[in-house]
């Protein structure tokens, strides 16, 4: 017997649960809903989690940036106004 027979029966299974008793199916919604969170947790970490090294190098660079133009724009002030 094959994998995939061994998973078509188990979703058979978990099927014929989840149509004929709505508490099952309610609970695996629930667990459903569980995993994608946990999963979106996760994804979120990985991208926004400052101990990352590559998110700590896009901070830098978006920082970098930002003074950039904050120092040009505050030397560009002070230009005008020396007047």
């Amino acid at each position: 017997m094959t994998s995939q027979y061994i998973f078509f029966l188990l979703f058979a299974v978990a099927a014929y649960f989840i149509v004929t008793d709505e508490s099952i199916a309610a609970a695996f919604y629930y667990v459903i809903g569980i995993i994608t969170n946990y999963i979106r947790g996760r994804v979120w970490l990985l991208t926004n989690d400052p101990r990352n090294p590559v998110v700590k190098y896009l901070i830098y660079r978006r920082s970098l940036k930002l003074a950039r133009e904050l120092t040009a724009k505050i030397n560009n002030h002070i230009e005008n106004n020396k007047d």
